[in-house]
Parts: structure tokens; sequence; C-alpha cells
């Protein structure tokens, strides 16, 4: 049996590339936003207020239900949350 070696959880449990830097990408967005709420010690309440959402969605955020936020929900709330977001593209490495 051979052990194949992911970089990330995502690359072993999506079906695609595509899908996984997806969700990499809004696994980040949802952890800079969870942090966010907590350095600030913000209620739930406080928090969907300031990104402009309702309690329950901030709820499902914190929970990390990452498949009820698509990227630009959670880009749009990063901006409201005061966060600055940058990206960075690289080549692909060769397999």
């Amino acid at each position: 049996m051979s052990k194949q070696r992911f970089s990330s959880v995502w690359d072993a449990i999506e079906d695609t590339t595509e899908e996984a830097e997806n969700m990499k990408l809004r696994s980040t967005l949802m952890i800079a936003l969870k942090n966010r709420i907590e350095r600030a010690g913000l209620s739930q309440a406080q928090a969907a207020r300031l990104f402009d959402v309702t309690q329950p969605r901030v709820s499902d955020l914190m929970r990390g239900k990452i498949n009820l936020f698509s990227l630009d929900a959670l880009v749009n709330m990063a901006l409201a949350a005061g966060l600055h977001i940058e990206m960075r593209v690289l080549e692909a490495e060769a397999a």
C-alpha cells in the first residue's frame, strides 16, 4: 500500500484541485472572521450587525459550516469587519 501525501486536508478530500483551492480560501477567511469576533469580544448579534448579516449566519460561521458560505459572501463579511484581504497567485508546482 502506498501512502499518498497531501499539502492540505482539502487536497485530500476534494474531488478536484479547483474545489480544493476554493475550500482553502474559504476556510482561511472563515478562520480570520472567527478570530476577529473572538479578539474583539463580540457577541454573535454584534458581529452580525458589523458584518451586515443575520445572527444565525454568524452562528453558522462560528460552527465552521463552510458549505453554507460562498467565497464572495466571506469576502464581503471580511471587508465589513474591517479586515484587509490580500491574495497571491503563484505558478503551480509540477506534479
